[in-house]
């Protein structure tokens, strides 16, 4: 199975989930759809609406709520990048200009925001109270994940376990909702939600660590957005970690001023990205990557095979051979 058959089975699906995202981007006020249609339509690969459909249909639900609920969950996202860029003073998303840059922090945060009403709207008309409760501590937990990013924002001796618990938080947990509306939708026990919970989280980890990895060596117009900010915003990703826990202590001390100081020019990315190369942090981070893509399948293994089930599968080895 490739990603394209996944992509054309839920066609229809994501369909109605865009006619949503359409209507909930509406307004009188001509700068918020203006910005909406900029993000929302520069690109992104619904994989969390793509999410939500693959586990509805493996637990068999097939109701309207999780169009919706799909556009809710793609908002959510949408309005976190809003934000995110605006904190890290990014330059590009999605290979655009940031809509910070075109329309200014203000513009940007206001529209974030606008976007969080609509999506908890889209959640209120589920009359499903598991839903939106699981719903609700995901934004929470984002939120809480960011600010917990911000806080160690330059701290150079930020652990691994510091690391995945702020990935966890502000990534990961939003596609384990999605995971786990399927089987919530459906009425399935706990065991079941646990079980997709699980598995989103570990995927979700997996995209986060495949996206650290590619800002040092990804290529700007195939990543689709500016490569290096990381070192110049002094966010501590695991191959960074990992090399400076795993290398002589003269070059990593160098390293270690060059991140905390948060002001890295084109050089001292250039600096740090050989570092992390020289010193195996490109392949420790894609070797966690892939335990993460091994537990998450082992995670689904006893379900009976079917389409969906073999789509997370496969969607699963996607996110972790993402071009490097």
């Amino acid at each position: 199975m490739q990603l394209q058959e996944i992509i054309n089975a839920y066609e229809k699906d994501l369909a109605v989930v865009e006619s949503f995202l359409e209507q909930g981007r509406e307004s009188y006020v001509d700068l918020i759809p203006e910005i909406s249609r900029h993000i929302i339509m520069s690109g992104g690969k619904r994989i969390r609406p793509l999410l939500i459909m693959i586990s509805a249909d493996l637990f068999g639900y097939h109701g309207e709520n999780r169009y919706p609920l799909a556009a809710a969950i793609e908002f959510i996202h949408t309005a976190s990048l809003l934000h995110d860029d605006v904190i890290d003073h990014a330059s590009m998303r999605r290979g655009k200009a940031a809509a910070n840059q075109l329309w200014g922090n203000a513009a940007s945060v206001l529209v974030g925001d606008y976007l969080y009403a609509m999506a908890f709207k889209f959640l209120t008309a589920s009359n499903n109270q598991a839903v939106q409760e699981l719903v609700s501590v995901a934004t929470a937990t984002m939120v809480e994940g960011e600010t917990l990013q911000l806080i160690k924002s330059g701290d150079v001796n930020i652990t691994e376990e510091d690391y995945l618990s702020i990935v966890e938080k502000k990534t990961a947990i939003l596609m384990a909702t999605a995971c786990a509306l399927g089987p919530v939708l459906a009425g399935e026990p706990s065991s079941s939600v646990d079980m997709m919970t699980d598995f989103g989280m570990k995927l979700g980890i997996t995209f986060q660590l495949t996206d650290d990895t590619l800002d040092y060596v990804g290529v700007e117009e195939d990543f689709g957005k500016t490569i290096g900010m990381d070192v110049r915003e002094g966010k501590m990703t695991l191959p960074l970690i990992w090399s400076l826990q795993n290398s002589p202590s003269s070059r990593a001390d160098r390293i270690r001023r060059i991140v905390a100081a948060k002001s890295a020019d084109d050089g001292d990315v250039e600096e740090v990205a050989g570092f992390i190369r020289d010193t195996g942090g490109i392949e420790y981070a894609l070797e966690k990557a892939g335990s993460f893509v091994a537990e998450a399948k082992e995670l689904i293994a006893d379900i009976p095979p079917s389409f969906p089930r073999d789509a997370m599968v496969v969607l699963s080895d996607h996110v972790l051979s993402r071009t490097i």
